[in-house]
């Protein structure tokens, strides 16, 4: 089994910046994709962005593309998001997840337990 440890995150000011961490133990070696997701109240928990194992492909949802960044340090076994410019519909709670098939991280089906996330609050 993989555990994700979250950090990062908070509250900042429109068009401020935060950095997310996403740390795996245990069965590192089975995370093929870790993907970033957020779920604002009353809405469906959306991808924000995924990376691959080897880094070298990326997916972000329109909404953030451009501002936010996705890598991995696979030494550390972790996975960054850079949110750059931030803006007050960016408030939601922040979730990554890891998982062997790319597919499934970036469609959520079929995606194991997820940890509690951590709340990003932007104000305007």
């Amino acid at each position: 089994q993989v555990q994700l440890v979250e950090s990062g995150g908070g509250l900042v000011q429109a068009g401020g910046s935060l950095r997310r961490s996403c740390a795996a133990s245990g069965s590192t070696f089975s995370i093929n994709a870790v993907g970033w997701y957020r779920q604002a109240p009353g809405k469906q928990r959306e991808l924000v962005a995924a990376i691959s194992s080897g880094g070298s492909t990326t997916k972000y949802a329109d909404s953030v593309k451009g501002r936010f960044t996705i890598s991995r340090d696979n030494a550390k076994n972790t996975v960054y998001l850079q949110m750059n410019s931030l803006k007050p519909e960016d408030t939601a709670v922040y979730y990554c997840n890891a998982h062997s098939s790319w597919l499934r991280i970036i469609t959520r089906v079929g995606l194991g337990s997820w940890g509690q996330g951590t709340q990003v609050t932007v104000s305007s």
